[in-house]
């Protein structure tokens, strides 16, 4: 874990309420694309700074105060186009959340730094970070919080295009986090529900997707539903949404988890 990467005030150890609120989300970089042609006609974005990626920026930490934990999907880490401002760690204290994490995956120089984001009001036990199979630039945040058997273990992941890549890294990621009891997996998988790939992994990992048939790609006209927060049956969900937020060309995916009476989280 690099110096910074990981930082959060000292708060006194309290016991957390046994529900936690956990939103994933695609911010491509701050920048609000609501058009396909926009791809075309705002490219210059990606590759050099403008006002509104700060302002957009806000409208984001404005909706993420509202959860305790979230994982961010097409974030920058500090280049040119941010004007040098790591956003996961911005948004963190913008937001308020005492605890952070960026993991960068493609590396462009001072052009472009692109990295998966944590953000939690719990306090970590242990975070590590992969590369995932393929081509350089995918990559996996896996966070333990508490200790011991009982352990709450969230990833935070972006996945390939390709399906051969996918195939690949899911079953890598399937190895890495079977034995964990109570698991949440949330990020942009780039696949559907009815991947083969993915519904292995749901499987393996005796996992559920409770928000299966909610779209979140494009944003401005979802379609398709890319992005997931898939649960482990030990953990009880409340509520699971897409939410209407049009910051990015994804739409941000929620759900409220209720956690077993022998799992407790300090913060």
């Amino acid at each position: 874990m690099a110096p910074g990467e990981f930082a959060g005030r000292q708060w006194k150890a309290s016991v957390r309420p046994q529900r936690l609120r956990l939103l994933s989300y695609n911010i491509q970089a701050g920048v609000d694309t609501r058009h396909y042609r926009q791809y075309v006609t705002q490219s210059w974005k990606q590759v050099l700074p403008h006002r509104e990626r700060l302002a957009n920026l806000h409208r984001i930490a404005g909706m993420l105060a509202h959860y305790d934990l979230v994982g961010l999907q097409e974030v920058d880490s500090g280049s040119l186009r941010t004007g040098f401002l790591d956003q996961t760690e911005y948004l963190a204290h913008r937001a308020e959340f005492p605890h952070w994490y960026s993991q960068v995956n493609r590396k462009l120089g001072k052009f472009a730094q692109h990295s998966n984001g944590l953000l939690s009001r719990v306090r970590p036990y242990s975070i590590v970070d992969y590369k995932l199979p393929g081509l350089p630039g995918r990559g996996a945040i896996l966070v333990e919080f508490g200790s011991g058997k009982q352990q709450l273990m969230v990833g935070v992941m972006h996945l390939a295009l390709g399906r051969r890549a996918q195939e690949r890294q899911l079953a890598f990621i399937s190895e890495l986090v079977a034995h964990y009891p109570h698991l949440v997996l949330m990020g942009d998988f780039n696949c559907d529900c009815a991947s083969p790939s993915l519904k292995l992994l749901v499987k393996k990992a005796n996992l559920r997707e409770p928000s299966c048939e909610q779209k979140t790609f494009p944003s401005w006209r979802p379609r398709r539903n890319l992005d997931h927060i898939l649960v482990s049956s030990s953990l009880r969900v409340e509520h699971a949404m897409v939410l209407d937020y049009a910051f990015s060309d994804h739409l941000p995916v929620s759900v409220e988890i209720v956690l077993p009476k022998s799992l407790r989280l300090a913060a």
